[in-house]
């Protein structure tokens, strides 16, 4: 089995770019791919990280926020283009989600698995999200 790479600091952003991101992520990674309402109508693939391997590198001034029911999720979309690259989940409210479909360098990665989660049901599945883990 060939050694793990340390973690590295991957790029992205929104479409227009007017947001910019970097995280710190290992080359080994597992995404969650969500079935809730907001998730399936955006094709959001999360990978969660840690808030200290999360930099906002541009584009605060950009980022309008969008709230609804427990209104705990604060929904981070670019008010130019509204594509949501990042935002704090309600699962871990320490924590960032990337979609990382906005990842500039996917390739990157040494192992990209992806696992399935139903938010169609979030109160009875929330217990199979992992916890969050720093790079």
């Amino acid at each position: 089995m060939a050694a793990r790479k340390k973690p590295a600091t991957h790029s992205g952003g929104c479409h227009c770019g007017a947001v910019r991101f970097e995280v710190r992520a290992p080359d080994e990674i597992e995404l969650v791919d969500c079935n809730c309402s907001i998730c399936t109508k955006t094709g959001y693939l999360h990978l969660i990280v840690a808030k200290k391997d999360f930099k906002l590198v541009s584009g605060k001034d950009k980022l309008t926020e969008y709230k609804f029911n427990t209104g705990s999720a604060k929904h981070l979309f670019c008010s130019v283009c509204g594509i949501k690259s990042f935002y704090v989940p309600r699962s871990h409210p320490d924590g960032y989600s990337i979609n990382f479909r906005c990842l500039d360098d996917q390739e990157a990665f040494a192992s990209v698995m992806t696992r399935q989660f139903d938010g169609s049901a979030w109160e009875k599945n929330i217990d199979d999200l992992k916890p969050l883990e720093s790079a």
